[in-house]
């Protein structure tokens, strides 16, 4: 690509940072390196929840990647939780900032109409926004699940998610069965209103989300993973696929807007 893509990339929000141990912004290089190997260039969103710097951001973005980290505020999707629950979730040590800025970055994803990839947290962050509900933990309420949460193997395929034939991501990978890596706990539960799943594992936890055809206009490109890719795309083409495709998307969107 001679004009790379802009990709704007929401970081994680770490307790303490290596300067005075102020909460820093951060970002794993891989996704940094997955979204370079296809010719984009990443940039860290910074860290504010002004609606007008976020709508700044996304217009200069020709697109916007959400993703992984800790979990979303149950209260955004589950108000009353039992305490047994509560227990399980570990949020963002900001307050809830970094909740409300990706809710922002969503609905200016929506308002400008760019391309969106979301991956893990991101997966559901969207699907919250967007007013589905989440699985609080995985363990806890769904007994009989896969072991989701494989943090020894953060960078291997753990297991398999069988895609529908009509999935974006089916089209982009060319198959129907995708070995994936899994870093989880939680999981959506309820999809938002205009998102189909297209993908799952097979104790029936959504892996993949997509818009529905009839609200496929409201994006040009929406793909949601709950796995993550970025650990993958080094060695393997099926998940290096999804980051090209995110990126091709963004510049016949850009190209067309010009």
């Amino acid at each position: 690509m001679t004009n790379p893509p802009l990709i704007l990339v929401s970081p994680n929000v770490e307790k303490k940072g290596d300067e005075f141990g102020d909460l820093s912004t951060s970002l794993s290089e891989t996704y940094q390196a997955a979204l370079m190997g296809v010719g984009a260039m990443p940039l860290a969103m910074p860290a504010t929840t002004a609606r007008d710097m976020v709508a700044a951001c996304v217009r200069r973005a020709d697109g916007v990647l959400l993703t992984g980290g800790e979990d979303v505020e149950p209260a955004l999707y589950k108000p009353g939780l039992p305490r047994s629950l509560r227990r399980t979730v570990t949020v963002t040590p900001d307050g809830g900032a970094r909740d409300l800025r990706e809710f922002l970055l969503v609905d200016e994803v929506f308002r400008q109409r760019k391309p969106l990839l979301a991956i893990c947290r991101g997966h559901q962050v969207l699907n919250v926004a967007l007013g589905g509900t989440l699985v609080v933990d995985i363990a806890r309420q769904l007994p009989r699940a896969l072991k989701h949460r494989r943090l020894d193997r953060r960078s291997q395929i753990v297991h398999d998610v069988q895609l529908t034939a009509d999935a974006l991501l089916a089209k982009i990978t060319g198959e129907l069965t995708l070995g994936v890596n899994s870093t989880h706990h939680q999981a959506v539960a309820q999809p938002a209103d205009i998102l189909q799943v297209t993908g799952r594992s097979r104790d029936g936890i959504p892996e993949c989300m997509q818009l529905k055809p009839e609200t496929a206009h409201l994006l040009p490109f929406l793909l949601s993973v709950q796995f993550h890719p970025e650990r993958l795309a080094n060695r393997n083409a099926e998940h290096r696929a999804i980051f090209s495709a995110f990126a091709q998307a963004c510049v016949m969107n850009r190209d067309k807007n010009l």
